[in-house]
């Protein structure tokens, strides 16, 4: 988690909403690429996940989020006000690209989105991951800069040191605090618990001692009702 937050702050300032929003929401990456000023509602406190943005051989898509299922994510407080801040200093852009697959042209759709190149396009995972993310990693040291003459594409960075990290950070996050593992696989956006708890299981180092503490109370208090002689069975009781 700390790694993350040495990201979030070194990141240039256009992008630290990136960072805030996968760690903070557990959004994938193109779905915050992807997110309109529309989809955040404050009132409820929620962002509605509907759409990624994604790239098949160079060319730009609006999608819908992996799975083909939009969802409704918990806001927390401190996310609002980053967007708040971010859509203050940098305001929304409204970008068309083709809706579903690149060579969907009669289908082009247009949404105003949160987060855009200096030049208001639309960004991609790839390119913004050169340019973008691993200079942050390098900055917070948590890979080493790129090699001198070396090409963009040879600058090397661990899988583990992706985007992704965040919304695994956001999972154990949330599973240690004791979220319901069933909610916890709704903002993420599985389609089942059962792979929620295959990913993050061993983050729940919790888990059963709230039926266990329910249990022993219950099997106390008969216990020691019993040895009082007023158990609910005896004369008395």
């Amino acid at each position: 988690m700390a790694t993350a937050m040495r990201v979030r702050d070194v990141i240039n300032p256009r992008n630290r909403i990136t960072v805030v929003l996968g760690l903070g929401c557990g959004l994938r990456q193109g779905e915050v690429f992807g997110l309109s000023p529309e989809d955040v509602d404050y009132a409820r406190g929620v962002i509605h996940v509907r759409r990624q943005v994604q790239a098949i051989k160079g060319r730009l898509y609006f999608a819908l989020p992996k799975g083909k299922k939009t969802r409704v994510v918990d806001m927390p407080s401190s996310v609002a006000e980053e967007l708040k801040r971010h859509v203050e200093a940098f305001p929304p852009v409204k970008v068309e690209l083709p809706w579903g697959r690149p060579e969907a042209e009669g289908q082009r759709k247009k949404f105003a989105l949160l987060l855009t190149t200096r030049f208001g396009n639309a960004i991609a995972v790839n390119t913004w991951n050169t340019y973008t993310w691993k200079p942050a990693l390098t900055k917070a040291g948590i890979i080493p800069p790129r090699a001198e003459g070396a090409k963009n594409w040879q600058w090397e960075a661990a899988p583990k040191d992706g985007f992704h990290v965040l919304r695994h950070t956001y999972a154990s996050i949330m599973l240690e605090a004791g979220e319901s593992v069933v909610t916890v696989a709704r903002w993420l956006g599985h389609s089942s618990p059962v792979i929620t708890l295959g990913y993050y299981a061993h983050f729940m180092p919790e888990a059963g001692s709230k039926g266990r503490t329910a249990i022993d109370g219950l099997l106390g208090r008969q216990g020691d009702l019993h040895a009082s002689g007023n158990s609910p069975d005896s004369p008395q009781g």
